[in-house]
């Protein structure tokens, strides 16, 4: 197979994985993959469906720096494409079965600690002056951030909310589209809930309050989107002085949180919309031996 007919192909693979709905997040990331190794091919007269051109592939990505976890995200990407292919006999085998992905860096994210979490929320306190389209964007940013960091929601997750899906009331939000299809219900406290009100106040002056059931609205009467959540937050954070920040990090923090205040292991599982053990101990390492230590403290295990 030729790369060219590899990129026709792989517009039909694109909508594939929309009928199987597939996450705007996991067709933004397939779709990257597959261009940039097709793009990469385009300079080789190798086969794109060969083991030898994808491991090359592979090697110069990070020879030339792009951390493991990229070029195992694109190397997953191109695989799947190679099994679809398989699947719907434009190929008669998968040929990267088998292939092994790029071992991964073990890496260490820091929760946000209480002093940058306020910081975030001082940064989004609407101005003396500021017009009503204004305030709403403040307070929609206020009202994200408390409501990710508190219930360790995906981004994405946060996004495809609808209004119908908040009870400010009883404090819960239906996560409709979660990873891998699965929903769930997540708690909220009163000041998420008392920000979220705030928010849907200003809400009901949008241009597309009536016409548009999502929760979160964007700027200048457009819909918000998962790339609108990473700038506005990328944004708040930069004003706040937060360094490194990323919209991931709330749900690190979230899951520190919940496990520092005595919360269950299982509990945050089933908040988070982690199926696996290793999903949580993935994302609260970087604390552990901190609230190990807190909790021996407590303990008075050297008291005889």
């Amino acid at each position: 197979m030729d790369t060219t007919e590899a990129e026709l192909l792989a517009q039909s693979w694109q909508l594939a994985l929309r009928a199987e709905r597939k996450s705007p997040e996991t067709l933004k990331a397939y779709g990257a993959g597959v261009r940039a190794y097709l793009g990469w091919c385009t300079t080789r007269p190798a086969d794109p469906m060969t083991r030898a051109a994808l491991n090359l592939w592979v090697a110069e990505m990070l020879e030339k720096g792009a951390a493991a976890s990229t070029a195992r995200s694109r190397q997953l990407a191109v695989r799947r494409f190679a099994a679809w292919l398989a699947a719907e006999g434009e190929l008669p085998a998968d040929p990267f079965l088998g292939v092994k992905a790029p071992k991964l860096d073990e890496r260490v994210v820091e929760p946000l600690t209480d002093d940058e979490i306020r910081a975030l929320l001082k940064a989004c306190v609407p101005p003396r002056g500021a017009t009503p389209a204004e305030s709403m964007r403040h307070r929609r940013d206020e009202a994200l951030i408390r409501f990710m960091f508190e219930t360790g929601t995906r981004a994405g997750e946060a996004v495809a909310l609808q209004l119908a899906d908040v009870d400010l009331v009883n404090g819960v939000a239906i996560v409709r589209k979660g990873k891998g299809g699965r929903g769930r219900t997540v708690p909220f406290g009163p000041q998420t809930s008392l920000a979220i009100d705030r928010y849907v106040r200003l809400r009901r002056g949008h241009r597309l309050a009536e016409s548009s059931p999502d929760l979160w609205l964007g700027d200048r009467g457009k819909r918000f989107s998962y790339d609108a959540l990473h700038k506005t937050l990328g944004e708040r954070a930069a004003a706040a002085g937060v360094v490194g920040f990323h919209p991931h990090k709330l749900r690190h923090t979230a899951a520190h949180r919940w496990l520092a205040a005595g919360g269950s292991e299982s509990g945050l599982m089933a908040v988070a919309g982690w199926t696996r053990p290793d999903m949580l101990m993935r994302y609260t390492k970087a604390q552990a031996s901190a609230r190990a230590a807190e909790e021996a403290r407590t303990l008075n295990l050297g008291d005889v």
